[in-house]
């Protein structure tokens, strides 16, 4: 076996790995509100969560994946030190802001990271796809803007319909409506986020010469085993949850009731879909964090702890430039220490 060989398939693995630490890191966007609520224990949420985000599999087609393969960088400049670098970046602020309980982007901190290699690999930003990355700035506002209005629309409806329902009743209902809710929005969790890494070994798989692919997303083919790779890998991780971030979105930036759980995930779930349809790399944490802001604001504005909410951004903010960074410097090294 080929060191050529041999690297890809370590690399492959390492990106295995990011998927699992993706759907880890990211379970409690699944599984937050559904908890907090006390539909489900957190064994149940990470099942049910886990079971959608496999089943996105055989649902969405693979426009997010062909945009992280050739949408972010030129493909041309994609190595098995850049994708290294990339991994390890953004494994290595996944397990960071893990730590530290701070919802942030796993799909920002991997885009971060292939653009911080690529970029020292080739010495300028014109190596950069900037109609791609345009996008997927645009979208870190658009998308937790769109959930939180979503879930504000959905909580108006939902609230105006069982205005004068009674409130046990309303409760019973919203239970069994918020698993409904929950598998909608792991769906779409499923379907964005697993993609990315698809894209990702995808372009290493091009680039090391095992698959054929250009430019253009519309020759740039995932097989179908590395779809079912990562979309197993996304629902391993899922499975064994991240519950500090739980404990972030469940409890401290809004107080969640059944119904209120039910349409933030609704509006969050509407927006991921929209997302994926347009191709476009999305922050699942954005998505959900917005829509659950929404549904605080319907009550009351100082429903919502702002503050919590503050230092939530301020992670967003940093995430790209932040494993942007550490992918660079692991590509440096990773170059130096190992090139020909």
């Amino acid at each position: 076996m080929d060191s050529t060989l041999l690297a890809v398939i370590g690399l492959i693995a390492l990106a295995l790995v990011f998927d699992f630490l993706n759907g880890f890191h990211d379970a409690a966007n699944s599984i937050a509100t559904i908890v907090s609520t006390r539909v489900l224990t957190p064994r149940q949420a990470v099942i049910w969560a886990a079971f959608f985000n496999v089943v996105a599999f055989f649902i969405f087609d693979h426009s997010v994946a062909k945009t992280m393969g050739t949408g972010i960088v030129d493909i041309a400049v994609i190595d098995t030190h850049v994708i290294f670098g990339t991994l390890v970046g953004a494994c290595a602020w996944n397990i960071l802001t893990w730590y530290y309980g701070l919802p942030s982007s796993s799909s920002h901190a991997l885009i971060g990271s292939l653009a911080g290699a690529a970029v020292v690999k080739a010495g300028s930003t014109k190596v950069l796809v900037m109609s791609g990355i345009y996008k997927v700035v645009a979208f870190i506002v658009i998308s937790p803007l769109l959930g939180m209005l979503l879930g504000l629309f959905f909580g108006v409806v939902v609230y105006r319909l069982f205005a004068k329902s009674v409130p046990g009743k309303v409760d019973h209902l919203f239970r069994k409506g918020q698993l409904l809710s929950a598998a909608a929005y792991s769906l779409g969790h499923g379907g964005n986020d697993a993609q990315k890494t698809m894209g990702i070994i995808a372009g290493l798989l091009v680039s090391a010469g095992y698959l054929s692919g250009g430019a253009t997303g519309s020759d740039f083919d995932i097989p179908k085993w590395v779809a079912a790779l990562c979309y197993f890998a996304m629902g391993m991780g899922t499975m064994f949850g991240g519950w500090r971030i739980v404990k972030t979105l469940g409890h401290k930036i809004s107080k969640l009731k059944p119904v209120d759980g039910f349409c933030a995930e609704s509006g969050a779930a509407a927006t991921l879909y929209l997302a994926s349809g347009m191709g476009i790399p999305v922050s699942t944490t954005h998505t959900i964090t917005g829509a659950i802001m929404g549904i605080g604001t319907m009550k009351r504005f100082s429903a919502v702890r702002w503050g919590v909410a503050g230092q939530i951004i301020w992670a967003w903010i940093l995430t790209i430039p932040g494993s942007a960074a550490i992918s660079a410097a692991v590509y440096f090294l990773s170059n130096g220490l190992f090139s020909n």
